[in-house]
């Protein structure tokens, strides 16, 4: 099980920083990511992380605004956003993967469990 927390209303140029908690099966077993789909527009991945958290990929339109990180012990996988754009605003969500190497992947089908997603608004 996911759990995706840390969205909310926030002004264009200022920061976030989404959660997701993960629960029931070993979490260093799988590789996360996040998605987000704003209204009326496709799933959209936006990063990606490995098991241990040594291999990490942007959707290139994010890049150095977004960051993504997870901490194993605590079954979280983070997703920091800086200068955040009315563009940004969307459903979040969080994802995952059981797999044996280092992989990551930005494609949706790779991923097997997903959490229920946090909106983030970002206001003008």
């Amino acid at each position: 099980q996911l759990q995706a927390s840390g969205g909310g209303q926030v002004q264009a140029g200022g920061s976030l920083r989404l959660s997701c908690v993960a629960s029931g099966r070993t979490f260093s077993d799988y590789s996360m990511g996040w998605f987000r789909q704003a209204p009326g527009k496709e799933r959209e991945f936006v990063a990606a992380i490995s098991r241990a958290g040594t291999k990490k990929n942007y959707v290139d339109s994010l890049k150095g605004r977004f960051t993504i990180s997870r901490d194993n012990p605590k079954n979280t996988v983070y997703l920091h956003s800086d200068s955040l754009k009315p563009e940004d605003t969307a459903v979040y969500y969080c994802a995952a993967y059981r797999t044996v190497t280092g992989a990551t992947s930005s494609h949706w089908n790779s991923y097997h469990y997903w959490g229920q997603g946090t909106l983030v608004t970002v206001s003008s």
